[in-house]
């Protein structure tokens, strides 16, 4: 009977060491997550971009009829709130249903059984849902200045650093929402969402003509700091920002953050 050897790996003969296969590194790995989402998301992206004009529209608009002579300085504040609006509507409503979406059609599952770590996954989904929400800014200000003719004084620093903050604190909240949660309930907390953002927060109206208790709790919230700050980064002339607003937010995002590490890494 003939013997069957095993064939010995094929050593180098001019005296150097095999090197073991290249590894893919964490930016290889976070750009290809990228571009999986960017094609996921992608087809999507025309038709968030419409619902944030119609939105845009709604409010500044819609607040506008109902204000009949309104005034320049309401108007100011209303165009300059919007864009918040918008920012939330896309992080705390449109995330957890794509993220929901995803749990129910098993993609979100199959995301987690890839050799990619938790992190990196969480940061490409993040990075996504930014740029997508991204056009809110550009979109409430051009439907303002139309509707309005306004005349703002950017702080471009302050307007970057607030939409940037706002919009990675709001996507990172829904994505803890969507993910600890069972998705139908996950949606249904989106839906409610929306009426809390556009009706009781005081983002296209004054604190003031809330309670007492209920300006206490958005002190609190994510909502009326991230409005002060980007309303102070498009019109520097009359608003300012606070310190204060900058750390509310980087405790939301940073808990929603970490809730969502915490799903991701959990088992079943």
């Amino acid at each position: 009977m003939r013997e069957q050897t095993a064939e010995a790996p094929a050593v180098p003969t001019d005296g150097t060491t095999a090197q073991p296969s290249a590894t893919v590194g964490p930016w290889s790995s976070y750009a290809s997550m990228v571009r999986w989402n960017v094609a996921q998301v992608g087809s999507m992206l025309p038709l968030v971009v419409v619902v944030q004009a119609v939105l845009a529209a709604g409010i500044i608009v819609g607040f506008g009829l109902v204000i009949p002579d309104i005034d320049p300085a309401t108007a100011l504040y209303l165009s300059t709130g919007a864009p918040t609006v918008l920012l939330m509507v896309v992080g705390l409503v449109i995330v957890p249903q794509g993220v929901a979406r995803a749990r129910t059609d098993g993609t979100f599952v199959f995301l987690r059984t890839l050799p990619v770590p938790r992190l990196t996954l969480l940061l490409a989904d993040l990075t996504v849902w930014l740029l997508v929400a991204l056009p809110s800014v550009a979109v409430a200000v051009l439907v303002g200045e139309l509707r309005f003719d306004l005349a703002l004084s950017p702080d471009w620093p302050v307007l970057l650093v607030a939409t940037v903050l706002v919009t990675v604190t709001a996507t990172s909240v829904g994505y803890a929402v969507a993910v600890t949660l069972p998705p139908v309930l996950a949606q249904l907390v989106s839906q409610v969402l929306v009426f809390f953002v556009m009706l009781f927060s005081p983002l296209t109206f004054p604190a003031t003509q809330l309670p007492a208790w209920f300006r206490t709790v958005h002190e609190w919230l994510p909502v009326q700091p991230a409005g002060d700050l980007l309303r102070a980064g498009l019109a520097s002339e009359v608003y300012s920002a606070d310190a204060r607003d900058v750390a509310v937010l980087a405790v939301w995002c940073v808990v929603g953050v970490l809730l969502s590490l915490r799903a991701l890494v959990r088992r079943g």
